[in-house]
């Protein structure tokens, strides 16, 4: 429920053809931060408990139903543009005996806040009662926005297309984002109203507004928060603009970002306090990291857990599956997936550890690789507790060490060891006094006689 207790639905246009993103992908299903554009709408509007959820598609309506799937969302369907009224208009049926307030979003402006819905919500159920609220903002450059003439209590006097606003309304700043509120019992009946007697032909969502009859009222945002999307270039800025705000949370939180502008979050990466991230570090989704970790430069960590005081990198790689444990120690070119490091383990230069569990205080050698995949199938490495694997040793899976066992530089392990036993799989070395002088000599010659 929102905070005026009134049931909530959301509709979420997204039926436009998105041809400047030249894409094969539906345009609201293209990511930010690690996440499509329009799940980032739905997870702001569930935070306000919607009851219902409607996405209004045009073509790619197959990509749209997998996409939400799990989000208790109606799919209604706009076969010809005829406008974003027409768009809302497709929602009709799945508004059936829904009273309750209304949000219109665009699933292309994936950056609205829940909070900002709530103001808007709030807004539309004060006691003057609007017939709609519109979320306005005032861009650096107003361009060819919509303008909205209001007065200083936020009432709409008029709202006009900046091609039909003269040169005094062309100078106000306050520009229609085209997202609005509006109580379910009016919405409808609004839009059998208004026309399309336009230049387009179309049928316009903001003519609600101004409708005789009653009052509309607009509340403000900030223009980064009504970002669209229409181009990849547009794509890259309102990802720049999650990311810096991003970047700030993480800093006021407790987190020490030493070049901010070079670290890159996912939607649900999650940092403790005392983190330390050097430059150019990128979280891919479903990293968890506890308080007093280090992560050095260069870094790669995706679908990963990183408990307290552990250390990473530089140029290290967490795949999904990673399991850092305390005080534990992942070095530089190290790549770990779907592995169990120990708590206070290293693992500390170019080694590979896959499909793996490390015991706590276990150490790995430079060079060490878990031979994880045959092929066709993944099969497990266990290394106990406090073992200690030799430079450039490989495991064959499946193979156990046991604890506080130690595996000679350079072994090929393929069966298991047991506990504190020392393993060596390599031949006897051997050595033949002036070997290397006589083959020399001997090379020379042959040289000297071509």
């Amino acid at each position: 429920m929102t905070a005026t207790s009134r049931p909530l639905a959301a509709i979420i246009l997204a039926a436009g053809q998105g041809t400047r993103m030249k894409s094969n992908r539906h345009k609201v299903l293209h990511p930010v931060a690690g996440r499509p554009m329009l799940l980032h709408l739905l997870s702001a509007i569930e935070e306000l408990g919607a009851e219902r959820k409607i996405v209004v598609v045009g073509a790619g309506r197959d990509q749209v139903e997998v996409a939400v799937a799990g989000h208790d969302v109606h799919i209604a369907v706009q076969e010809k543009q005829l406008g974003t009224g027409h768009a809302v208009a497709q929602a009709h049926d799945a508004l059936t005996h829904f009273a309750g307030d209304v949000l219109i979003l665009y699933g292309d402006v994936p950056l609205v806040s829940s909070a900002t819905m709530r103001a808007m919500i709030e807004r539309l159920n004060r006691g003057d009662e609007p017939r709609a609220v519109v979320l306005g903002f005032r861009p650096e450059d107003p361009a060819a926005y919509g303008r909205i003439v209001a007065d200083p209590q936020g009432v709409i006097r008029k709202m006009v297309e900046y091609k039909d606003a003269s040169s005094e309304e062309r100078s106000i700043t306050l520009c229609n984002s085209g997202l609005m509120a509006v109580r379910a019992s009016d919405l409808f009946v609004l839009l059998d109203k208004i026309g399309n007697d336009n230049a387009a032909g179309e049928y316009y969502l903001p003519d609600i507004v101004m409708l005789p009859g009653a009052t509309s009222a607009v509340i403000e945002t900030e223009a980064d928060e009504v970002a669209g999307v229409n181009s990849r270039a547009e794509l890259a800025g309102v990802e720049a603009i999650w990311q810096r705000r991003r970047r700030a949370e993480a800093m006021r939180d407790g987190a020490t970002l030493i070049a901010p502008e070079t670290v890159f979050f996912s939607y649900d990466t999650k940092l403790g306090r005392d983190v330390v991230v050097e430059p150019h570090v990128l979280f891919g989704p479903g990293v968890v990291v506890a308080d007093d970790v280090t992560i050095h430069g260069f870094s790669h960590i995706e679908g990963a857990t990183i408990s307290k005081g552990a250390k990473i990198g530089p140029y290290a790689r967490l795949r999904p599956g990673a399991e850092i444990g305390a005080k534990a120690k992942v070095g530089n070119f190290v790549e770990i997936k779907k592995a169990v490091l120990g708590e206070g383990a290293k693992a500390n230069h170019l080694s590979y550890i896959g499909d793996a569990s490390v015991g706590a205080g276990a150490n790995i050698g430079a060079g060490t690789i878990t031979c994880n995949y045959d092929g066709f199938f993944k099969y497990r490495t266990e290394i106990g507790a406090g073992a200690f694997i030799g430079s450039n040793s490989a495991l064959v899976a499946p193979v156990k060490v046991g604890d506080g066992a130690i595996v000679g530089a350079g072994s090929v392990l393929t069966s298991d060891v047991s506990a504190d036993a020392l393993a060596l799989v390599r031949p006897r070395q051997e050595e033949k006094p002036g070997w290397a002088k006589r083959f020399r000599t001997k090379m020379q010659e042959r040289k000297a006689k071509k």
